[in-house]
């Protein structure tokens, strides 16, 4: 049929709307028609496809089937359903099959062939054919080419869900994920875990590396965690450093610790990076559904508090959520800003506790160690404002007036005797650490010689060159350098053979009692005294307060000792009142241990025996057992449930009865906390709780026994003893 002149189609013809000016359409021949269709599928403008009576393809436009990869061999064999895959997203799609089998006409079905090698997505339109006698047979229907657009869309999508640096899911996803699992959880009485991640130092690696070297380390702290977390849950970036991970159908805390060390450790592993290598390190927080909260915002803020106790205690620490923790950062926030004018009021002091030759006996150095008199709280022990002193940064010139005031006391003492001070990884990684110990050295007059600083195994996690500078440079003062709490961090063995430490730290942690061996963990600790030996370096015990404890690691070979075994810290005067007599030698004491006893008294916890309830003294406790005091004529082999409070409930049993005091084996051993105390591994659920009457809710403090109170004084089971604490009151939080 020739060209039509563009003016002719305007023109009216008779039977054909003529009589209303509407031109009659054209005819077309079936040649010309074909040469129509086969032009519009040359050029994939149009694509068509058609069945037989069993859904299996008898044609399909080559525009499509040129792009289908290893699905086009068997194209022809299979019902259209098993060609083409519903399409990712698109739940319409799957019903391709049910249209078929009804044999209803459909539009718009969004399907992919599922071959990785072959990228086309179509959307189908069809419709049923039945021959002159109204048979089926078959269908009969269109295919349009929408790979670009749906792919377009996709990446949209995906970027609107997933952070585009790291592939993580990103702050919003998060959000939608944490809603729907508790809201489905909560009718399934399932729980969930919240982990928050801050690193540590990255900061550091942006302004020294560059932001470049920032995102590239992001993203292998992604590939990281993924590797850690695999299926176990969904990993998200809130952006930043901020990292959070949900686990569903997870509240055993000593699992979920157990990741958090890990996460923690991959986390502190060096980083190849384009500009160099970095190190970091990383905090982590922890709550649980539903017993930190039930609701989104309440879990993410109980996680998020427990990570800012976390990055308070010290960095590179996990915390479980407890109910005190925001209390607990009031109290920092009020003891940060007393330490600041506590600086400028001089109200800080040092004393110094002994370090001991165990061959002679003889004193060779001592431990500066800070004193804090406050007007209100009296005074205030290291361990409690030294966390807080760091997090702030304060530690920086409290540590610099520490060392210098230390230095010129140590001026007055015997040659013989040297100083060792802590110090902290905030003031190793402060700028001019080297210059202000070189200044403070130089002005005192103090032997290099005679100066030990102890560094925690944190500090070598720092970036590897400005460690080793750092390092080296100490050690061409002619400082001695120790690494402080060894076995307790995340060192690489192979750094010892390149830093310049003189010894080996090992911390009181070794030495808490465990299954097997009341002193601890002498094997771990005889591999520590054979490494250093090996590495020619000292090996200093410090925290030792019984003398069982002190004549087994001389046996074991450890060559020095500091703890209340011999003597607890002492101010200056007394340690010039020492020296005044001539060579100071200390003998061993069993009164250490009893020292140490009066020191691990804890709290008021709760008893449940049968139908009573008692509240009892904790005086101490491990993983394993504890030791209680305030019931009187218990017999061994009783057994009991501890009640250490918001949910947290021991099974025990009584393996030694003393007047009022008994030591108790749990059934289950107790886990870390990640603030260096224990906790159990589960607790009361809400569920049973909700189920037994209560709303549905986070955890509150109080008892958790089921048992009838009785009257102080009237208990049936056993008596109280004049040690027991006021009854009524109910445990207090936390182990």
């Amino acid at each position: 049929m020739g060209a039509m002149p563009f003016t002719e189609f305007f023109k009216g013809k008779k039977g054909s709307g003529g009589d209303r000016g509407v031109p009659a359409p054209p005819e077309f021949s079936a040649s010309e028609k074909l040469a129509i269709v086969e032009q519009l599928e040359s050029t994939g403008a149009a694509c068509f496809w058609a069945t037989d009576s069993k859904g299996v393809l008898t044609y399909l436009s080559n525009a499509i089937y040129e792009r289908m990869g290893r699905k086009a061999a068997k194209a022809f064999e299979l019902p259209l359903q098993h060609v083409f895959d519903p399409a990712a997203g698109d739940g319409d799609a799957r019903s391709l099959g049910l249209k078929l089998g009804t044999r209803k006409s459909f539009a718009g079905l969004t399907v992919e062939t599922g071959d990785p090698d072959a990228d086309l997505v179509l959307r189908l339109s069809g419709r049923p054919l039945h021959d002159r006698s109204g048979e089926f047979i078959g269908f009969r229907g269109t295919a349009t080419d929408i790979t670009e657009e749906y792919r377009s869309e996709e990446e949209a999508s995906r970027l609107a869900k997933f952070d585009s640096l790291t592939g993580l899911a990103n702050r919003h996803r998060m959000e939608q994920r944490i809603d729907s699992t508790l809201h489905a959880f909560r009718s399934a009485k399932r729980a969930a875990a919240l982990l928050m991640l801050d690193l540590d130092r990255f900061k550091q690696v942006n302004d020294t590396l560059g932001h470049a070297a920032g995102d590239q380390l992001l993203q292998q702290v992604a590939e990281r965690l993924n590797g850690v977390i695999s299926s176990r849950g969904e990993i998200g970036r809130l952006g930043g450093d901020e990292f959070q991970i949900l686990v569903p159908d997870m509240d055993d805390r000593g699992e979920l610790g157990e990741m958090a060390k890990k996460i923690i450790q991959i986390i502190s592993q060096p980083y190849s990076v384009e500009e160099g290598r970095c190190s970091i390190g990383c905090s982590v927080g922890i709550a649980i559904a539903p017993y930190d909260g039930v609701e989104r915002e309440e879990l993410t803020r109980a996680a998020d508090l427990a990570l800012y106790a976390s990055k308070n205690g010290g960095r590179g620490q996990f915390r479980f959520y407890a109910a005190d923790l925001e209390h607990e950062a009031n109290l920092r926030k009020r003891m940060e800003d007393d330490l600041a004018q506590a600086i400028d009021a001089g109200n800080f002091t040092l004393e110094y506790q002994p370090c001991v030759d165990l061959g002679s006996n003889k004193v060779v150095a001592l431990e500066a160690q800070y004193c804090w008199e406050d007007e209100e709280r009296g005074r205030v022990a290291q361990e409690t404002f030294l966390p807080v002193a760091e997090g702030s940064r304060l530690i920086v010139p409290i540590g610099e007036w520490a060392l210098r005031k230390a230095c010129e006391a140590a001026k007055d003492w015997p040659e013989s005797l040297r100083l060792s001070i802590n110090i902290s990884p905030v003031q190793f990684e402060a700028n001019g650490f080297v210059e202000m110990v070189a200044s403070v050295l130089e002005e005192t007059g103090l032997d290099p010689a005679r100066l030990d600083l102890e560094l925690n195994e944190s500090v070598l996690l720092g970036e590897a060159s400005r460690v080793d500078g750092a390092l080296g440079a100490l050690f061409k003062l002619g400082v001695r350098l120790t690494l402080d709490q060894f076995g307790t961090g995340l060192s690489s063995l192979s750094y010892l053979r390149r830093a310049p430490f003189n010894s080996l730290k090992i911390g009181a942690n070794f030495f808490e009692p465990m299954m097997g061996n009341e002193l601890g963990d002498m094997e771990l600790v005889q591999a520590v005294v054979a490494l250093a030996g090996a590495m020619g370096m000292e090996t200093v015990a410090s925290g030792v307060h019984a003398m069982k404890l002190m004549d087994e690691l001389k046996k074991i070979g450890v060559s020095h000792v500091q703890g209340f075994v011999f003597c607890e810290a002492v101010s200056a005067e007394r340690v010039l009142e020492e020296i005044a007599q001539g060579e100071w030698v200390l003998e061993p004491t069993d009164q250490g241990s009893q020292r140490a006893s009066r020191r691990t008294v804890f709290r008021k916890i709760g008893l449940i025996h049968e139908d009573h309830y008692y509240d009892v003294t904790l005086r101490n406790m491990s993983r394993s057992g504890a030791m209680i005091q305030g019931l009187e004529e218990v017999p061994v082999g009783t057994q009991f449930v501890l009640d250490f409070g918001q949910g947290q409930l021991a099974v025990c049993t009584v393996r030694r009865s003393m007047d009022d005091t008994q030591g108790v084996e749990f059934e289950q051993e107790l886990v870390d906390d990640g603030a260096g105390g224990l906790c159990t591994r589960h607790r009361v659920s809400p569920y049973a709780l909700a189920a037994a009457g209560a709303p549905l809710t986070a955890l509150p403090p109080g008892k958790y026994s089921q048992a009838p109170e009785a009257a102080p004084g009237s208990f049936a089971q056993f008596k109280l003893s004049a040690n027991a604490p006021k009854q009524g009151g109910g445990p207090q939080e936390g182990i």
